[in-house]
């Protein structure tokens, strides 16, 4: 592999691997993306390769145009989603090119499930709240002529366009699910957006769980989600060990 993108290809390798590992996906279901925001490229796993033969260098790199920088094999189906929400999610955060630098999507039994119920996931306890202090959204589906123009990059689109319409910041909201679909998740880098996706398909299942025994529950009070978002993510944030 390239020299020069040998440590994002590396990145990127590492965290698919935590797909199988954390069992949100089977077979060739899934993947990752690492960005490397100074050179406008992202590493992504490529298409319908199984993760037990994976290697960092079958890694393929493709920048922010499509166009693939490095790698002999075809990229993941899913690279145009995530060149869309590299390229927007950007200007949404307005935190500058380095704030999302890792995408994962995946087929998690839970979080699929409430896709397929077309479905947002309320904030129905305090694990939800520690990683997002409002709803995880639910995008429309797409329309059929989204479905035959570029379906990848549509997704993108869709994606990009809920979290306009719902005035969220993919920063405060690291995680969505696409109707019929299933879910996607981002961070700060590779790593953190499989933790993401980890914690979306944690937070479905003790959703469904909460709705079976209690099909009218309600979200929980704000006052607790307040809490729970601010002592973790705040400016007072007193979580974890601090940096000395």
């Amino acid at each position: 592999m390239a020299d020069i993108y040998k440590t994002l290809k590396e990145e990127a390798w590492e965290a698919n691997m935590e797909i199988p590992r954390r069992s949100l996906a089977i077979y060739t279901w899934g993947n990752v993306s690492a960005f490397d925001p100074a050179r406008a490229v992202f590493a992504i796993k490529p298409s319908g390769v199984a993760y037990d033969v994976l290697k960092a260098e079958d890694l393929v790199v493709v920048d922010l145009e499509g166009k693939v920088a490095d790698g002999k094999l075809n990229p993941s189906s899913d690279t145009e989603t995530h060149r869309v929400l590299y390229r927007e999610f950007v200007r949404l955060a307005s935190a500058g090119s380095s704030a999302i630098k890792g995408i994962t999507h995946t087929h998690s039994t839970y979080a699929v499930a409430f896709a397929q119920a077309k479905r947002p996931v309320l904030v129905f306890g305090t694990t939800h709240a520690d990683h997002g202090a409002e709803e995880i959204p639910c995008t429309e589906y797409m329309d059929a002529e989204a479905v035959q123009n570029n379906y990848e990059l549509e997704t993108g689109n869709l994606i990009v366009d809920t979290f306009k319409k719902q005035n969220k910041n993919p920063l405060h909201m690291p995680m969505i699910l696409v109707a019929g679909h299933g879910p996607f998740a981002w961070g700060k880098d590779a790593a953190q957006s499989v933790y993401h996706a980890a914690v979306l398909e944690e937070v479905c299942k003790m959703a469904h769980l909460t709705l079976a025994l209690d099909p009218h529950a309600k979200p929980l009070p704000e006052h607790l989600i307040r809490k729970h978002w601010e002592r973790k993510h705040g400016p007072n944030a007193y979580y974890g060990q601090k940096k000395k």
